[in-house]
């Protein structure tokens, strides 16, 4: 296993501007006064304290939010307009580059390359998919069978909850935002507790680009008290969550409960990877490793289920192993890194338990399986063979760089065992024969199917899963629809030539 890398920079050279609430175009200290610590996971040491945000806090946001909705010149605006203000949005994220990464970087334990080459571009780029989309929302001309002409309005759902993940601070962020902002809507969004300094700086940079007060409200604090008074607020519209699905379950209560709010929730996932006896081993093996040591596997759609057909399972089990000894943990800020730190003691801690009971559960350990360095949550690339389909690690989402391989024999097979699972986020094919690929892509129950390939995504695609996995779609089209509401007009039309 290789060695932990490490550059020596610490977190005192990140400055760290915005710790406050931002509400109503204002960074404010939270009505109860109490802030809470966001830690460095490359060390476990305090980067800073940030206002915590509480019930309170959330009810004047609301306020603020329902305000510029129902009065403020937002949704009121031409869409174009509100296009101009997304795009120069976008400018200044890329104009900070460097400091949005670094903040991700220290809160996250994300690669530090990665953040700025990928993540905050990425981000960026969807600001400007949706600013591109903000004057394209159009209803419909409707036939009606009798003398009355009727047509559909595409409005704006009003005011939105969001509640973000801290595996990909700013892809999250832009993913709930942009598409909400795009369709008119103002909303609170609540970043998860353990990563809230890059959602505090885009909101400031908001503020820079001209979104109105009130429009964009970002809330740090806790689940159980500033996410369970999103859900439950009877002024908001619509909340839509991503993260784990035993949340997602109390946020549909709370919704239900209240005033009948609409949700969309990205859960959970374990997607399986399927690889046939026709592919390019090394190729192969690279797809897997990805899939699930990319981001330390704190990806919703991980590829934590690895099924190899038996006719290269010994050789794919070499060459896998081979390539996880060789991939390279450490400080994220060292361009050498492959890996950083699991995001908190709390992950570092489930992910190590996850690993105990595959050993206990008679699963063979392969590689990895230990804690890195002397400081910060750190876990070497893990892989598990002999594994049963009912032991804990082919079953529950790690979370972590935890891989469960499988030998299969037939397709029939591996689309059974694909599908054996609460979950159904996505899943990954690999195979030269197209005969195959279709079958399997038309078999698996899973929102995104990647045929020689992973984590391909792009603006255009929607993304979200089946079954246990959630309802709703981030990206594309579909996403901007589902901040949006169809209301049908009818007018009586006479002495019409024709109907």
């Amino acid at each position: 296993m290789t060695e932990l890398a490490n550059n020596g920079r610490d977190c005192s050279s990140v400055t760290v501007n915005f710790t406050k609430l931002f509400i109503n175009g204002q960074f404010l200290h939270s009505v109860s006064g109490k802030t809470f610590e966001t830690i460095d996971p490359r060390t476990g040491e305090v980067i800073t304290r940030i206002s915590e945000g509480t019930k309170e806090d959330i009810d004047i946001a609301v306020k603020a939010a329902r305000h510029a909705f129902d009065f403020g010149p937002w949704p009121r605006m031409p869409p174009s307009e509100r296009a101009k203000i997304l795009m120069k949005w976008a400018e200044l994220i890329d104009e900070n580059v460097e400091e949005l990464a670094a903040l991700d970087t220290i809160d996250a334990g994300k690669l530090y390359h990665m953040c700025k080459a990928v993540d905050i571009p990425t981000a960026s780029n969807t600001l400007r998919y949706y600013a591109g989309a903000a004057d394209k929302i159009h209803g419909e001309v409707l036939k009606m069978s009798g003398q009355f002409h009727a047509y559909t309005l595409m409005e704006p759902i009003g005011v939105v909850g969001h509640i973000i993940p801290w595996n990909f601070p700013t892809t999250m962020f832009f993913l709930k935002v942009s598409p909400s902002l795009a369709a008119g809507c103002t909303m609170v969004l609540k970043p998860a507790e353990q990563t809230p300094l890059s959602a505090l700086f885009y909101a400031h940079l908001a503020k820079l680009a001209g979104v109105p007060d009130g429009v964009l409200n970002v809330v740090p604090g806790f689940g159980p008290t500033a996410g369970a008074a999103i859900s439950s607020h009877m002024d908001i519209d619509k909340v839509s969550f991503t993260g784990s699905t035993e949340v997602g379950r109390e946020i549909m209560q709370a919704a239900a409960k209240s005033n009948l709010k609409q949700v969309s929730l990205e859960l959970g996932g374990k997607s399986p990877l399927i690889i046939f006896d026709d592919a390019d081993i090394d190729k192969a093996a690279d797809l897997a490793l990805l899939g699930i040591l990319f981001n330390k596997g704190e990806v919703c759609v991980a590829s934590s289920r690895v099924f190899v057909q038996e006719g290269i399972y010994n050789e794919f089990e070499k060459k896998l192993v081979e390539k996880a000894k060789a991939w390279v943990v450490g400080d994220p800020f060292d361009p050498k890194s492959q890996q950083g730190p699991q995001v908190d003691k709390n992950q570092f801690e489930k992910v190590l338990s996850y690993i105990e009971h595959g050993k206990r559960q008679g699963a063979t350990l392969l590689t990895g399986g230990k804690t890195l360095g002397n400081k910060g949550y750190y876990i070497q690339p893990t892989i598990f063979s002999d594994v049963k389909e009912d032991m804990l690690i082919a079953q529950d989402e790690i979370f972590g760089p935890v891989m469960a391989l499988k030998k299969f024999k037939t397709i029939e097979e591996a689309i059974k065992s694909a599908n054996n699972t609460r979950y159904g986020l996505a899943a990954g094919i690999v195979t030269k024969n197209i005969d195959t690929a279709n079958t399997m892509s038309r078999s698996i129950r899973a929102g995104t199917i990647w045929i020689n390939c992973y984590f391909a995504f792009g603006d255009d695609v929607p993304f979200g899963g089946y079954k246990m996995s959630g309802f709703g779609k981030d990206s594309g089209l579909d996403a901007l629809h589902k901040y949006l509401q169809v209301k049908s007009v009818v007018t009586p039309i006479y002495d019409s030539p024709w109907l």
